[in-house]
């Protein structure tokens, strides 16, 4: 499955000239209780970037917990009040003392299967929230459902109503990789994808399938450790089978 999903990343070119021509990048490790997942966080999306390596650098994320899953969605984590938290208390509303991301939409960054992107509360200009992020899961989508996707393409004949701005256009590729691999495309061009799953999807779906409560909470604590290290790009393909573009 890790290989399959990190080949359909690849082959739309969902990170195409993202990465710089530097010869290191930072590795993402986050280590779960439920296994390890690996992840690049893009170039082109340069606020996001640091200030996830920020947090992590800074061991914030260590002993949070994915306190939001849904199966066919995302798995959701982030928060610090999650932190030994008790079981029946409600999470998802930490850290609001940290500032917002700004919003940083790039039309090759569609909400596939393994992305990797930043929370955010219902504000006018998407600013995503300073730590909470999520990992999608999502569902493949037929033909007909493609179909009815916003801005499913540019022949559409759609005439658009005063002050209408022209919908996000999929390419051909996109929709592809929705159908054969899945993802959540009605989050698109709403909110910041910023990096991918490149080992561990299984991990991934392990977690969006344990039981849990009302609230999407997992019943049994999936807790993580996120941890970052710059490695020559060369050895990450040979770990990871990951190649940057």
């Amino acid at each position: 499955m890790r290989i399959v999903v990190v080949f359909v990343m690849l082959l739309f070119g969902l990170n195409a000239n993202a990465q710089k021509n530097s010869k290191k990048d930072y590795l993402i490790s986050m280590e779960t209780s439920k296994g390890m997942v690996h992840l690049i966080l893009f170039d082109d999306t340069p606020l996001h970037k640091a200030n996830f390596i920020k947090l992590a650098e800074d061991g914030f994320y260590n002993g949070t917990l994915f306190h939001r899953v849904i199966n066919e969605f995302m798995i959701q984590g982030g928060d610090p009040l999650s932190k030994n938290a008790e079981k029946d208390a409600r999470l998802g509303s930490g850290g609001d003392e940290l500032s917002n991301v700004p919003y940083e939409f790039v039309k090759e960054h569609i909400h596939l299967k393994g992305a990797l992107a930043a929370a955010r509360t219902n504000n006018p200009l998407k600013e995503s929230s300073g730590c909470q992020f999520y990992i999608v899961t999502g569902k493949k989508y037929n033909d007909e459902q493609l179909k009815s996707l916003s801005g499913y393409s540019k022949d559409s004949g759609k005439k658009l109503a005063e002050g209408e701005k022209e919908n996000f256009v999929y390419t051909e590729a996109q929709l592809t990789g929705l159908k054969e691999f899945g993802g959540t495309p009605f989050l698109d061009n709403n909110y910041t994808v910023f990096g991918e799953v490149i080992s561990g999807i299984d991990v991934v779906d392990t977690i969006q399938l344990v039981e849990k409560d009302r609230s999407d909470r997992p019943i049994e604590g999936v807790s993580m450790i996120v941890s970052v290290k710059k490695m020559r790009k060369k050895k990450i393909t040979k770990l990871y089978g990951y190649t940057f573009l």
